[in-house]
């Protein structure tokens, strides 16, 4: 629904007379959060950058990809990522459009940051599905997509890229619905096929075409694209054959069902669908229109005990993201907070749930990219940044009065191990330092046993790329250069202190303990494992937990 009108908080105002939970409950409903999820090169960080400057929070909006003499976008501030034109690591934006509140959570593409990106989203109230208007469905795609079934995130689907050559409308919409099991329902169809963008038609009710919205290019996409409106009528005159594909199509769509049904699309069973190109800023106030009125904001959430938290309850929070290195400047640590009840207020006092110690937010910010704005007060769906929370780890929770803690956020299953070490012994006491501060942030996952010792722990990831930015990070950050070495080894197992000796004798396999205290088995294979499965039945060998499925 729209979000209500923003009220003053002054003293002559009737809002002063509004309890406290009346009124977080107020700016809760006005809060919208979402992530971007997509397959590498669909779009995510273009997008991003036309929402912000569709919500005027920047002037001219910069192309992606690194390419000489443009800009990197606003979201992407990591040197890999400006020099790959690829995001790595998830950025938060938070921008008032309306009377709302948007925060809008980018997420790293690539497939080897999947854990990042499943963190990020266990923070959201929506996704928004991003699709190459060329290549369809894509396997990250797909894999964020169950992500967000399985938590009951709502999606929005946009098929970008409609500026160039690419796939019939309503084959696209085919695929979405016969490989994943989602009803797609447009709310605008293209007018013009993929490579001629013209503009959007708006359906009505029954798929009845109410509205033409014709775009006008401005130079490289710079700025917000104009818009002119027209009736079907006049639309029909001006655009002839293209918008009579167009209206036939809605109307065949409104025929097979796919009209917009708000309770549907709340309960995952359909996804309201937008045409777009990202990089000309065409259909970016529609997404933007579209995510005021139909995400959903902020509700309860369920704590380790199985309990609703209603926004309008006591201040809580989660930690899903940390993240250091982002001020070059100062080296400091931010802890990512997703605010799920209660009115924050900077300097607040609030309890750690994991230590039971008290936690100071003196220094809570806001961030927009790499700029940053100090936050005095948030509400339930806002992101706040705490700086150098270290003692937070992704999964953590804050609250104040009755003690509640969410669960956990479980780690993906590594796939990809190997070994680092600093390659000047001088430099060891900055290397652990390192390797703790990575560790705590989730970049990766760290073993250790008592053989390797704590020169040359055991890095386990997702994908390898994780590990490049992990060498990158220790030389800019830390001034240390270190050797990677990749290790035999492709699946991991959680076993016990009982079965870890016998394990450790075995060929092909190595045990390890994790900073979080968990054992873990590595194998060289999955041979190798099916065998010790087959004559050691008796041993504790567990998956862990693949947070995708």
């Amino acid at each position: 629904m729209p979000c209500p009108a923003k009220r003053s908080r002054s003293v002559n105002s009737p809002a002063a007379s509004t309890t406290t939970s009346g009124r977080v409950a107020q700016e809760a409903e006005r809060r919208r959060t979402f992530a971007v999820i997509s397959h590498p090169d669909a779009g995510k960080s273009t997008l991003t950058e036309a929402l912000a400057l569709h919500a005027k929070m920047i002037s001219e909006a910069g192309a992606i990809h690194g390419k000489s003499g443009r800009k990197s976008t606003v979201s992407d501030w990591m040197e890999m990522e400006k020099a790959r034109g690829i995001s790595v690591s998830s950025t938060a934006l938070q921008f008032e459009y309306g009377e709302c509140v948007i925060n809008l959570v980018d997420t790293p593409g690539h497939s080897d940051f999947s854990e990042d990106t499943y963190r990020v989203l266990t923070a959201v109230d929506a996704a928004v599905m991003l699709i190459d208007a060329a290549k369809g469905l894509e396997p990250q795609t797909l894999k964020l997509f169950q992500v967000c079934r399985h938590r009951g995130i709502p999606v929005i689907t946009v098929i970008n890229k409609w500026d160039r050559p690419g796939r019939a409308p309503l084959e696209l919409l085919d695929e979405i619905n016969e490989r994943i099991g989602l009803t797609p329902t447009p709310l605008f169809l293209p007018v013009g096929i993929a490579g001629d963008f013209r503009g959007l038609l708006r359906r009505g009710p029954d798929g009845v075409a109410t509205e033409y919205i014709h775009f006008t290019r401005t130079a490289g996409g710079a700025t917000i694209a104009p818009e002119e409106s027209f009736t079907p009528e006049q639309a029909a005159a001006r655009e002839g054959e293209p918008w009579e594909t167009a209206a036939e199509e809605s109307e065949l769509l409104s025929a097979t069902g796919q009209d917009h049904d708000q309770e549907l699309f709340l309960a995952g069973q359909t996804s309201p669908v937008i045409y777009a190109s990202a990089m000309l800023n065409f259909g970016v106030r529609q997404l933007l229109d579209t995510l005021v009125a139909l995400a959903p904001s902020p509700g309860p959430r369920t704590d380790i005990t199985g309990t609703p938290r209603e926004p309008s309850d006591p201040f809580s929070a989660v930690v899903f993201k940390v993240q250091a290195g982002m001020d070059a400047a100062h080296r400091d640590r931010l802890a990512f907070m997703r605010i799920v009840s209660g009115e924050f207020e900077r300097g607040m006092v609030v309890t750690h749930a994991q230590t039971g110690r008290p936690f100071a937010t003196k220094y809570a910010l806001t961030v927009f990219g790499r700029e940053r704005a100090t936050v005095d007060t948030a509400y339930p769906g806002d992101v706040v940044g705490l700086v150098n929370a270290t003692a937070l780890a992704p999964g953590h929770t804050l609250f104040v009065d009755k003690k509640v803690e969410f669960p956990p956020i479980p780690s993906f299953a590594p796939e990809h191990f190997a070994t680092l070490r600093a390659r000047s012994a001088g430099k060891y006491k900055q290397f652990r330092k390192a390797i703790d501060q990575l560790d705590s942030e989730g970049v990766v996952q760290v073993l250790r046993n008592d053989v390797r010792g704590d020169a040359s722990p055991v890095l386990a990831a997702v994908g390898p790329m994780q590990f490049e930015v992990v060498t990158a990070r220790m030389q800019a950050e830390f001034n240390v250069e270190t050797q990677l070495d990749f290790l035999p080894y492709q699946l991991a197992r959680r076993t016990d202190a009982a079965s870890a000796p016998e394990l450790d004798r075995q060929r092909g396999v190595e045990v390890f303990t994790r900073t979080d205290g968990a054992i873990l088995a590595l194998f060289s294979d999955k041979w190798r494992l099916q065998y010790i499965q087959k004559e050691m039945a008796d041993l504790t060998l567990e998956p862990l937990v693949a947070t995708a499925d």
